[in-house]
């Protein structure tokens, strides 16, 4: 019997992709700097900014620096667009991802969310709509780990009171959430909904035949019910 249904945020809750898109190579024509060199030196921070380590500004600033493009201006410039990003996707949460979770609330489900998360969208997280719905919320930049490490999911059954096979797991399947979540001994799901709205190179993640799909977010109900 399922107890609690733990998310994802990104490709799951919401979408990077609704509205204004901000991403590497946006940050690279901004700046005047390669893509492909600005992406290398960007991913190569991704755990720092991931768990606290560093802020978005403090991550762009060490960027820049390597590549020579550092300025006050840029680091402001490139953070500011970030945020015009994210405010379009956290204004624009698709009625069905409310419709599920106060579902969810209503059956007494309790729910979960663990995220992979820069400093930025941290905060985005916790000002927005979405997050009056968690019981408990597992940020990466809060918890100084991120997915696929086992100790968010044990910690987060712990938190939720619940057994591991009493937990299904919703999530796009970015960062091999999904894996882990099935080590950790949940209930994973790839969730669709999403999938045709990314784009190269930015996918988060191929469908992945090995779990099962939900391809609209009302359809995760019909898992908690059968599982």
């Amino acid at each position: 019997m399922i107890k609690a249904v733990i998310f994802d945020m990104f490709e799951t809750l919401v979408t990077l992709f609704e509205g204004k898109t901000y991403f590497g190579e946006n940050i690279a024509a901004d700046v005047g700097v390669d893509p492909a060199l600005f992406r290398k030196e960007w991913h190569s921070i991704e755990k720092e900014r991931s768990t606290g380590v560093y802020t978005i500004e403090q991550g762009l600033e060490i960027v820049l620096k390597k590549l020579g493009a550092y300025s006050e201006e840029n680091v402001r410039l490139a953070a500011d667009k970030r945020k015009e990003n994210l405010e379009d996707t956290f204004s624009g949460v698709p009625e069905e991802t409310i419709k599920l979770l106060q579902e969810l609330k209503k059956r007494g489900i309790k729910v979960g969310l663990i995220t992979n998360t820069f400093s930025d969208e941290r905060d985005f997280i916790r000002n927005s709509n979405l997050f009056q719905y968690f019981d408990v919320a597992l940020i990466s930049y809060e918890q100084g780990i991120c997915k696929p490490d086992l100790e968010l999911y044990r910690k987060m059954i712990e938190l939720l009171e619940v057994e591991a096979d009493e937990c299904l797991y919703v999530g796009d399947g970015g960062s091999k959430e999904l894996f882990a979540a099935r080590d950790a001994g949940m209930h994973p799901v790839q969730c669709t909904w999403f999938h045709d709205r990314a784009f190269e190179p930015h996918i988060p993640c191929p469908i992945l035949d090995e779990f099962e799909h939900a391809d609209n977010q009302l359809e995760v109900l019909d898992f908690v019910t059968r599982v």
